[in-house]
């Protein structure tokens, strides 16, 4: 495992959320009053990039078909079918960048 450096800190302010490529991984970045998290970017039912949906606190919406899930956890928190939850990462920021455990 290692650490790759996600984005600065100053460019994920509170209540953003960005995409970024790992490995071949598109990863969702969120800054939750000031604490960052990180799960997979794509949503388990459809395959939406989750960074185009909405962030509501901790609620990240898809954006296709309205799938909820927790960002903090990965967890799924809504939808009419189950799907499987989010990958999430250990995320960690230091002076002014933002880094995720892969």
């Amino acid at each position: 495992m290692g650490k790759i450096i996600a984005g600065k800190v100053s460019d994920i302010t509170p209540g953003k959320m960005i995409k970024v490529s790992v490995d071949g991984r598109d990863i969702l970045v969120a800054n939750i009053d000031g604490e960052f998290f990180a799960t997979d970017d794509s949503c388990t039912h459809s395959g939406a990039s989750l960074s185009e949906g909405k962030l509501d606190g901790c609620v990240i919406t898809c954006g296709w078909h309205a799938a909820e899930f927790d960002c903090k956890t990965g967890k799924l928190i809504k939808f009419p079918a189950k799907i499987r939850d989010l990958t999430s990462y250990k995320v960690s920021a230091d002076s002014n960048d933002v880094f995720i455990e892969v």
